[in-house]
């Protein structure tokens, strides 16, 4: 136990230099040996700990809009500033936004894609077979659901990753069923290997375990506040969107999602969020409802 009464785990091990600590996550991080980097940035090769704030949830805490979420994250939110693979500072960074989120009262169920890995659409335009392009890809996810299993677990967060290709001394197989009991017995449900099908994304792999797990809607990860009418990074004249229906997005072919996830989620009444990830606590402000965010429904 720390001095203050509070459990201490230590994260041993380097750790890349990029911002762990984001405001309102409930967690403070010093170097080992004491001390405290400024804003929350530690240099290479420093151990970390991490004090575990409590899950005690205030008599006074505002209501959440959503109980149960599908969390939708890409590969590439994996990355950090690398060009490829994981960091896992940052892992661990979104598993503590998770941790939150649960401590919030919230169900969490989480697909990740493997972009950061292997893309097999990229794989593919370089004269790949499709369909061996995506079995790639699909393994890529279950290596990035394996690492935010492995972040959310070393904050004391219960995780399990459910793969839709078996493989069971990796993980568990896929099974409604199971997933279900997890998620009501407050474990983090993380779907991994898409739906075990070539020539479907993540997307819709989200929309989908979305529906069956009877989640109150989906929330898109990504680097950006919401949908806009292009790349704002790209155009500074893009326009932002505060809510948008499902025909909306097909028509004006906005790249938010793929047009079968929309679609799925169209035909099943399932909102979906696009949101930043980026944003300190901003996942448990979209179970809130209080998250700047582009709201797609009706």
């Amino acid at each position: 136990m720390s001095p203050g009464g509070r459990n201490r785990t230590i994260i041993a091990g380097p750790v890349p230099s990029t911002p762990l600590i984001a405001q309102g996550l409930g967690l403070a991080y010093d170097l080992a040996g004491g001390g405290r980097a400024e804003g929350g940035v530690w240099s290479a090769g420093a151990d970390v700990h991490v004090e575990k704030a409590s899950n005690t949830m205030s008599a006074t805490a505002p209501k959440l809009r959503y109980r149960r979420l599908l969390l939708k994250l890409s590969g590439e939110a994996l990355m950090g500033r690398n060009g490829y693979g994981t960091d896992m500072g940052v892992v661990l960074r979104l598993a503590a936004e998770i941790k939150e989120a649960m401590a919030a009262g919230a169900e969490i169920a989480v697909v990740v894609g493997g972009g950061n890995i292997f893309r097999g659409l990229a794989g593919a335009a370089k004269g790949m077979d499709r369909a061996t392009a995506d079995y790639m890809g699909m393994l890529a996810t279950v290596m990035n659901a394996l690492a935010l299993q492995n972040g959310l677990e070393q904050l004391d967060v219960q995780a399990r990753v459910l793969s839709a290709i078996p493989m069971p001394t990796v993980c568990e197989s896929f099974v409604r069923s199971k997933a279900l009991h997890h998620l009501e017995s407050r474990r983090v449900v993380i779907f991994a290997a898409g739906t075990g099908n070539p020539f479907f994304t993540t997307d819709t792999t989200a929309a989908l375990r979305a529906i069956e797990m009877n989640c109150e809607a989906l929330a898109k990860g990504t680097q950006v506040d919401g949908v806009y009418s292009a790349d704002p990074k790209k155009d500074s004249k893009a326009v932002r969107y505060d809510r948008l229906t499902y025909g909306e997005v097909l028509a004006r072919d906005l790249k938010v999602m793929d047009g079968a996830a929309i679609a799925l989620a169209r035909d099943n009444n399932l909102p979906v969020i696009v949101f930043s990830i980026e944003e300190p606590g901003n996942l448990l402000k979209v179970l809130r409802g209080e998250a700047l965010a582009t709201v797609i429904a009706g």
